[in-house]
């Protein structure tokens, strides 16, 4: 690593550690006008966000990247908007911190609470999209949390464009602006500096991107991580599925924006129905403008499939491509999500019950969905605003992470004079 990244990045993990202990002691109007005005900076700042974005886009088209990553880069004017209304939303969500999630009186007769509080600084590291610099932003200073950013090379002009706007929202309402800082450049070896912890200022690392980021990060990583892993979502259309149901849920759920993690990346469909509703579903996507990769079963009924193969039952496309796999039943089908899924967002289609609880309970994953698109896997439609990921672990938070999902807790204790005998 060479010296000027490393002074550099020393630096910017102290001055997050100085900023979380500044907004450790805000209080929740604060906080709120804070990211309002964050949101607003967003908003006025648009024009110079979409400048810096046509610089990305430029850059990236001409590397060749696909449609899809393209998509996931690209922003403009109804993008944006998006952007700082998700930062308001943010805003308005209850404060988690002081919030009493337990209390209890025992034997003693202590008093005793368990209170949510921040985690820290946190370290975020992610790839292509830069509607993660806001989202991450705000959150973090919601949950009271510093955050340092590093996004990707693709989209390193329009996140500095987001960040630096942010920043000056929050200076507005007297936040530090130091709470969110956005590494000043591409060099891997911020990374690497960021994954030992910037000498103890670094609480979390948050990595969001493909396998070899989350590879690296954690095999390399000397702080906790919160990973968000690939989004290997399966779409299961049971026998007792409603045909229209399916047809628009399975298109709605591969094709509505193909480059995201809740994208839809295999059907699993039961032999009971296919012949019949898969030609439909197939029919639809095709439409679409989706390709297909059916197993032996689905291209029998439906020939102008290519081939699946073994990789691609474990391949995360981020692209208009979508395996196909005609299964026996919903046995079969929980246990081709639990050999190849990625524990990130799988759904059923099904007017059957009984069926729905036994998939809803039996799937090991993160969100789990009946009758619903894979592409509500998203925290701003789970409520939360706006999400910093989709985590896939078991520890520590799991699902879409919103502000409450990036604090500790620690425990009040309240006595009477008491002493232990």
């Amino acid at each position: 690593m060479s010296k000027p990244i490393d002074i550099m990045m020393q630096q910017m993990g102290q001055a997050a550690r100085t900023a979380a202990a500044s907004l450790a002691h805000l209080d929740a109007a604060q906080k709120t006008n804070g990211l309002h005005a964050a949101a607003n900076a967003i908003r006025d700042a648009a024009p110079d966000i979409l400048a810096a974005n046509a610089r990305d886009m430029q850059a990236a088209s001409a590397r060749g990247l696909s449609d899809a990553r393209l998509d996931r880069l690209m922003l403009d004017a109804d993008r944006i908007e998006a952007m700082a209304k998700g930062v308001d939303q943010v805003a308005d969500l209850p404060d988690p911190i002081g919030e009493v999630d337990q209390q209890w009186t025992p034997a003693n007769g202590l008093n005793i609470s368990r209170v949510r509080t921040p985690l820290g600084v946190i370290g975020m590291i992610y790839e292509s999209r830069p509607n993660v610099t806001a989202d991450a932003g705000a959150i973090c200073v919601k949950a009271g949390n510093a955050v340092i950013l590093r996004g990707g090379a693709d989209g390193f002009h329009s996140s500095t464009a987001i960040a630096r706007a942010f920043r000056a929202g929050l200076q507005t309402q007297g936040l530090p602006a130091d709470a969110v800082q956005l590494v000043p450049d591409t060099d891997r070896a911020a990374v690497g500096a960021m994954l030992g912890g910037l000498g103890g200022t670094i609480d979390l690392i948050i990595p969001r991107g493909g396998k070899s980021l989350i590879a690296r990060v954690q095999a390399d990583a000397r702080v906790p991580v919160l990973s968000h892993l690939e989004g290997l979502c399966h779409v299961y259309v049971h026998e007792h599925a409603d045909a229209d149901m399916a047809r628009a849920i399975v298109v709605n759920a591969k094709m509505r924006r193909t480059g995201i993690c809740g994208s839809a990346e295999t059907l699993l469909i039961d032999r009971a129905c296919a012949a019949n509703l898969l030609p439909l579903i197939a029919k639809d996507l095709q439409a679409a403008g989706c390709v297909l990769r059916g197993d032996k079963a689905s291209r029998a009924i439906v020939d102008d499939m290519e081939a699946a193969s073994e990789e691609d039952w474990r391949t995360e496309y981020l692209d208009a491509i979508l395996s196909i796999r005609v299964v026996d039943d919903l046995d079969a089908a929980m246990a081709h999500i639990a050999q190849y899924g990625s524990a990130h967002t799988d759904s059923i289609i099904t007017n059957d019950e009984p069926a729905a609880v036994r998939f809803l309970n039996g799937v090991d994953s993160a969100i789990v969905l009946h009758n619903a698109s894979t592409q509500y896997a998203d925290g701003g439609e789970f409520g939360f605003g706006a999400e910093i990921g989709i985590a896939t672990g078991k520890l520590h938070a799991r699902g879409p992470v919103g502000a409450a999902q990036l604090t500790s807790y620690h425990y009040v204790v309240r006595g009477h004079g008491h002493i232990r005998p």
